[in-house]
């Protein structure tokens, strides 16, 4: 029988995907957590059973990131170990037979190819990305922060590394926010293009005053980011909170009109301060299969015991 010969395809080869490299600064103080985070790092208080900052290097391997570069600080060795092998507590538990407690304890080593270097003084957002620029070289790069909790559910990340694609430049995402609100982000001025939840961005302000936000859209922690940041960032004075700001080098940058935006409406967590922090750890564990309908009951229980309990004397709490 002669050789079989595959038939010819006329469909175009995929290209490979150019961004193989995440950036997670992991550098800041959280003293809005204080005194939690007097000794621990804010990227490891805990959301549900997991670190937060597990949720995002999850998030930047669910889309093909597998070199990340962690930017950190004095006293964030937790994260360091955290996403490191533990040969002790591994055989402890395989010796017990408890598969599932071990493959959680590897998961975080076994998630990418993870590397830290640490930022040294903290000069903002800026001086963190630009930290990473001997580990990315001339490549493009995600940067994913770690008080924004994307959904494992959603595809942004991937929504924006395609958009990159196609495009070029930088890439950053955009959520709708209320007018009241705008002065929290950093907003971005917009255009349309032909393509569905994508814009050019046309400028950039972190935290305008009150009533002077070009548009309702705020950046949130998600960029995909062209090397050509670097050697703007080396050129950006320190800006608002005597930081060197990324939302200053990507005004630069989207002055030449190499700036795109991805508008996002899907489910996104804020851990920035207690309150949405709390808010997280409830909506995430109501979401988990395991925890969510015991959890849920508990929940509406307590609530109404709150709405019903008129004396002040927490008695609903005691009860709960």
């Amino acid at each position: 029988m002669g050789r079989m010969i595959a038939p010819h395809s006329t469909a175009p080869p995929v290209p490979p995907r150019t961004v193989r490299k995440a950036v997670v600064p992991a550098a800041g103080l959280g003293t809005r957590f204080l005194p939690a985070t007097k000794a621990t790092p804010k990227e490891m208080l805990p959301v549900v059973d997991k670190p937060a900052i597990q949720y995002v290097v999850e998030e930047a391997a669910a889309a093909g990131l597998d070199d990340i570069l962690m930017v950190t600080g004095r006293h964030k060795r937790a994260i360091e170990d955290h996403f490191d092998n533990a040969l002790e507590l591994e055989q402890a538990l395989a010796a017990k037979g408890d598969t599932v407690r071990l493959d959680a304890v590897r998961d975080p080593a076994r998630l990418a190819d993870i590397h830290h270097i640490r930022q040294g003084d903290p000069l903002g957002l800026g001086h963190a990305v630009l930290c990473a620029r001997h580990h990315v070289g001339d490549q493009p790069f995600a940067v994913l922060l770690g008080d924004d909790l994307i959904d494992a559910r959603e595809t942004l990340l991937s929504r924006m590394l395609e958009v990159r694609e196609r495009h070029a430049g930088s890439v950053v995402a955009l959520m709708e926010v209320a007018p009241e609100q705008a002065h929290l982000y950093g907003c971005a001025a917009v255009e349309p293009t032909d393509e569905d939840g994508v814009v050019r961005v046309t400028g950039l302000v972190e935290k305008p005053a009150p009533g002077t936000a070009p548009s309702r859209y705020a950046v949130i922690g998600r960029y995909v980011l062209d090397p050509a940041v670097f050697d703007v960032l080396e050129r950006t004075p320190p800006g608002r909170g005597g930081e060197i700001q990324l939302t200053d080098a990507l005004q630069d940058l989207a002055a030449g009109g190499t700036v795109h935006g991805v508008v996002f409406d899907g489910l996104r967590y804020d851990t920035g301060d207690k309150a949405d922090y709390l808010r997280t750890v409830v909506r995430l564990a109501c979401a988990r299969p395991d925890l969510g309908p015991e959890f849920s009951r508990w929940l509406r229980e307590f609530v109404a015991g709150l709405e019903d309990d008129r004396t002040g004397d927490g008695e609903a709490w005691r009860a709960a």
